[in-house]
């Protein structure tokens, strides 16, 4: 009598992710702020000014790069190979940061103070360039992770973004290392109601009107997460207004989350079908 063979992925048996995997996030955010006060405070007592590239750094990545790493991993691994979320960072920054400084600024030598309005527009849009790539080319190894390569895309922007920000609040007049510290802060704080979370959004859209079966429904998702995260972009930058800024980051921070924890669902899901598990 043969034993009949084991199958190869059981049911209930799926590997889940290491503990230390799932709370990078976590240690992401505790290392960057503490390993930023230490750098700041040493720049200060030592006058060194060749921390401040270290400072910048540092001051302008570790939120984005916090939330990046919770979109990124479920309990049942990564939504996207981690070689794909790099080159988003990396290639997707620089490119949206410079076509996005190049058009913003020939708008505002045509319109001048008005160009403001075109802000929106020009960043989501420049934003969009390096993911659809990653969508054309190697969509299969990023599927359902939508979510990820826009935040990835809006995580390199906004680093970078908020290091030129950083820079000039230090050169300028009235300036100086306080100004540097309170820009760096407020920024770190704000990052996640801002890039990361409207060029996730779109990406999500625009990966879900790719692999979703109701195309009508995706594309009016697409449609309406497009023009919602430039109209929030547009009146974040056109407005003074704490009540306002309050109002877009709490509307952008629960589109945000909601999304990840949508795709982490069915990221979960999909693996537990195709491994023939119950729940």
């Amino acid at each position: 009598m043969t034993t009949p063979p084991v199958p190869a992925t059981a049911p209930n048996t799926l590997p889940s992710s290491p503990w230390y995997e799932r709370l990078s996030w976590l240690f992401v955010l505790v290392v960057g702020v503490f390993a930023y006060i230490v750098i700041f405070v040493v720049m200060l007592l030592t006058r060194n000014t060749t921390l401040l590239p270290t400072v910048l750094l540092v001051g302008a990545g570790t939120v984005p790069l916090t939330v990046l790493l919770a979109a990124q991993t479920t309990r049942r691994g990564i939504l996207v190979p981690i070689p794909i979320v790099l080159l988003t960072v990396g290639v997707g920054g620089l490119l949206a940061v410079t076509i996005a400084g190049f058009l913003e600024t020939i708008a505002a030598l045509i319109l001048g103070q008005e160009s403001i309005l075109l802000v929106g527009i020009i960043e989501e849009t420049a934003k969009l360039i390096v993911p659809l790539l990653v969508l054309a080319i190697a969509h299969r190894a990023t599927r359902g992770g939508g979510i990820a390569v826009g935040i990835a895309a809006g995580t390199g922007f906004a680093v970078l973004e908020t290091m030129g920000y950083g820079f000039n609040a230090l050169l300028e007049r009235g300036g100086g290392l306080a100004a540097l510290d309170s820009t760096l802060v407020l920024r770190a704080i704000l990052v996640p109601a801002g890039h990361v979370a409207w060029t996730g959004a779109i990406c999500a859209a625009v990966w879900h009107l790719v692999e979703g079966r109701r195309k009508g429904l995706a594309v009016l998702e697409l449609v309406l997460t497009y023009v919602a995260a430039i109209v929030l972009h547009t009146a974040w930058d056109a407005t003074s207004s704490a009540v306002l800024h309050v109002l877009i980051g709490v509307v952008s921070v629960g589109a945000l989350v909601f999304l990840i924890l949508r795709a982490h669902r069915s990221h979960v899901r999909s693996l537990e079908s195709v491994a023939g598990d119950p729940r």
